[in-house]
């Protein structure tokens, strides 16, 4: 008996023509992630330093975060992205890196927020010492 071939069709992606988009970027002290999303926040592309290829130490320096932006500006590229509010959170060696490797890959930055999340009083303090 002849075998029969089944062939199966692969959805075909419509081209993505996105505008404008949001670039969240988390620094931590150990890494960097980035994320793009859409103006309504579904995401399109994501990367990090550890993506990227680094590992241990070396995630957390300025050059891993700037990799990690740069695959996902050409992302955004792609999709045909020109305009991006960016949200930055964190205290790590990768916020500045971040947003010079966007302004160099061209893309168009309309805004920076920092949402860094600041206590408004702090866990409970220790109790006093007593001598």
């Amino acid at each position: 008996m002849a075998k029969k071939t089944v062939i199966k069709k692969k959805k075909s992606e419509a081209v993505k023509n996105i505008p404008k988009g949001r670039l969240y970027v988390t620094a931590t002290f150990n890494n960097t992630l980035v994320n793009l999303t859409d103006p309504q926040g579904q995401s399109l592309a994501w990367s990090s330093s550890g993506a990227s290829g680094f590992k241990g130490a070396r995630k957390a320096t300025p050059f891993a975060a700037i990799t990690a932006v740069e695959k996902v500006s050409l992302k955004a590229k792609e999709v045909g992205m020109s305009a991006l509010e960016v949200f930055i959170k964190g205290p790590g060696p990768g916020r500045d890196a971040a947003i010079r490797a966007l302004k160099n890959s061209g893309l168009n930055v309309v805004m920076i927020a920092d949402v860094t999340p600041v206590p408004h009083n702090g866990p409970r303090a220790k109790k006093r010492r007593r001598v």
